[in-house]
């Protein structure tokens, strides 16, 4: 169990997912600007790729840190890194060179290249040039008085080579214009200009065609764009500091400029200029990667939103809605509700927020917060519920990746409307998804409660595919009342009654769970484990699942992104069968279902099977206790996905993903279509 052989490498597997995004937007049944926002996606994740996994990776080499159960050293990591990731980009940049480009101008809807431009576009976009970009530019000529500037952050720049010497007689050499954040980095054509309706140019093409206007009386002998990726990993010694929110706002003043991790520039730049980039920013050469086309090809998305064309975008579809949602607690008394994101509104999980703000009976309102969004409604509601005199309490999570500027100013916000807002616990991140309501109801105190697989952020239930449980169950909501007791406060080791939490019962617990469906194996009973997630690497997890298919047991994993586990491996994993469904939807729940010989376990949970989450953040496993909700979560969200023959991709033995189709007699099956299709009509 301990083979190398037997485990994938997390972050190659990791990067894998997005060639599998990438193939959405090569695919010609998708819609054609769905097409480009699906290889926006690719392009931005893999930023992030760079920004977090590749940069812990080299920190692991830099202090020489254990190895990963694949048993490859940090230092090959790498380079398997570099040689996947370049793949990638060639791959990027032929469909939208080759494919989508062209297609999207044969619809009408033209990016034009410089020397796509007409004269009367041409002098259009001078006259723009000079009136709303050149006023913003601080071009900065290297030379001994003016060192090489800081360069934040994934920020579009040019570097210019210059001939001729400048009013003070300096002899130019080289130049760098940085563009600031605050310039659009796709521009639109007035119709009247360019002839077209949806016409556009990159902010990158404008800037290299006129970066000439920036060094009157020299010559400008060529002009390069270029990006580098930092890493934007936050590191607070938390043990250390006396206030984490103060310390993680000095730590976001210097995330932009932290370490190199690559550099794209253009394809024609000359090797010396890539040379001198290299060593100021501390890159080995197989981290250069050269671009044809737009380096910030991502930005692309912006037209996305900018083309009104139902014709070119999914057909949009309305969540189904809940009946009697004005009335949350007398619903909820009755009977557990399930809600399925998007096909279900998020609107009751608003609801119940707002009426407990409002109403009188309702005592304390208790909810953590991972991910919100901009102008979120349940932080309006909760900040209503605290001037109503409610007591509310807020786990809010500072350490959410790249939300934690935006965390900060929730934070804020909370504790001067007077809610008491808790940071979660010193060395884990708060991860779970918990909304607790007391209410007084006669001569007793009721609690009812929300739990969730994906954040209280409206946008992503649009856009992510999640489950939430909403409840009255008093043992459920005793479980949620005490989790929240040892977040906001120094309450002992708990025992629940029906939760699972990281990081102390749940690896425990879904170690049991898989050996006693071995055990069942073993006894001649039918046994059976069936599993989604976004991402599964916890060794001890992985063994047990061997462990498990070495003992008869049949393993169904659907498994969005990294998979470390080898399937189909003779004698170890015959019996485990991985499947990521990457569709119109972001593939977002977690849900645990073990056989139990005729008495089935159903979980739904916040945590992957990763490490970190098993491990060393602060989770919630939730049982879905009523048979007939039970039976919807094992319809919907695992037999439907294991079924889909249109967006599903097979893990095989030898690390590579396959793409399924419908058999000869197979019906095509796609499970997002199909819920769709059930749930919203």
């Amino acid at each position: 169990m301990a083979d190398p052989a037997l485990y994938f490498n997390r972050e190659l597997s990791q990067l894998d997912f997005n060639f599998r995004v990438l193939a959405q937007a090569q695919d010609e049944a998708v819609p054609l600007l769905e097409r480009l926002r699906y290889l926006c996606i690719s392009c931005t994740n893999l930023d992030e790729f760079f920004e977090i996994r590749a940069a812990t990776v080299r920190h692991a080499q830099d202090f020489g840190m254990p190895g990963a159960p694949d048993g490859l050293a940090p230092s090959t990591v790498l380079r398997r890194i570099h040689e996947r990731a370049a793949s990638l980009v060639e791959a990027q940049y032929r469909c939208w060179n080759e494919l989508l480009r062209p297609a999207l101008n044969d619809a009408g809807v033209r990016i034009l290249g410089r020397d796509k431009w007409n004269v009367r576009q041409k002098r259009w976009l001078r006259t723009y040039f000079r009136d709303e970009i050149m006023p913003v530019l601080s071009p900065l000529g290297l030379d001994p008085a003016h060192p090489f500037p800081k360069i934040l952050n994934k920020s579009l720049n040019i570097v210019v080579v210059l001939k001729g010497k400048d009013a003070f007689g300096r002899s130019g050499h080289l130049a760098i214009v940085r563009a600031p954040r605050s310039l659009p980095r796709i521009i639109q054509l007035p119709e009247r200009v360019s002839g077209g309706e949806h016409d556009f140019v990159f902010l990158s093409s404008v800037l290299s065609e006129f970066v000439d206007e920036l060094f009157p009386g020299m010559q400008v002998k060529g002009a390069y764009q270029f990006r580098v990726t930092r890493n934007s990993e936050l590191i607070v010694d938390e043990e250390e500091v006396e206030n984490l929110a103060l310390a993680l706002r000095d730590e976001l003043i210097g995330r932009g400029y932290l370490r190199a991790m690559r550099l794209e520039i253009a394809a024609d730049c000359p090797k010396p200029i890539v040379r001198t980039l290299l060593e100021n920013f501390e890159l080995p050469e197989n981290a250069v990667y050269r671009i044809d086309g737009a380096v910030n090809l991502n930005r692309v998305i912006q037209v996305y939103d900018l083309v009104q064309r139902p014709d070119l975008k999914f057909p949009p579809f309305q969540p189904r809605q809940l009946p009697g949602s004005d009335a949350m607690f007398e619903l909820l008394a009755e009977d557990d509700l399930l809600l399925h994101h998007p096909f279900d509104a998020f609107t009751p999980v608003l609801e119940l927020i707002r009426q407990a703000a409002e109403d009188p009976n309702v005592l304390a309102i208790k909810q953590t917060l991972y991910r919100t969004g901009k102008d979120s409604a349940i932080v309006e509601h909760l900040v209503q519920a605290a001037r109503n005199g409610k007591d509310v309490t807020v786990v809010v999570e500072l350490r959410a990746r790249f939300d934690e500027e935006a965390n900060l100013g929730l934070a804020d916000r909370l504790q001067e409307a007077g809610v008491q807002v808790v940071y979660g616990v010193v060395g884990y991140k708060t991860h779970a998804k918990m909304l607790l309501i007391v209410r007084r109801e006669g001569r007793r105190l009721c609690r009812y409660v929300h739990l969730g697989t994906g954040n209280y952020h409206s946008g992503t239930a649009r856009a992510y595919t999640d489950l939430g449980l909403m409840t009255s169950d008093a043992r459920i909501g005793e479980d949620v009342h005490q989790i929240f007791q040892q977040l906001s406060g120094l309450a002992p080791l708990i025992r629940l009654h029906h939760l699972l939490q990281s990081p102390f019962t749940l690896h425990a617990g879904i170690l049991e769970r898989i050996a006693r469906e071995a055990a069942h194996a073993r006894a001649g009973r039918p046994a059976r484990i069936v599993a989604k997630m976004n991402a599964l690497n916890e060794p001890q997890v992985v063994r047990a699942l061997y462990a498990a298919s070495q003992a008869g047991v049949t393993v169904d994993l659907i498994v969005r992104g990294a998979c470390t586990l080898r399937p189909g491996v003779d004698g170890v994993s015959e019996n485990i069968r991985v499947v990521s469904i990457v569709g119109r939807f972001l593939e977002h729940h977690r849900v645990y279902w073990f056989a139990n010989d005729g008495r089935p376990d159903l979980y739904c949970a916040s945590a992957d099977w990763l490490e970190r989450n098993l491990l060393h953040r602060v989770e919630t496993c939730f049982p879905v206790l009523d048979p007939a909700l039970a039976g919807r979560v094992r319809e919907e969200a695992l037999n439907n996905y294991l079924a889909d023959n249109l967006n599903a991709w097979e893990l095989q033995a030898d690390g590579s993903y396959l793409k399924l189709a419908p058999g000869d007699e197979a019906m095509p099956h796609s499970a997002q279509s199909w819920l769709l299709a059930k749930l919203c009509g």
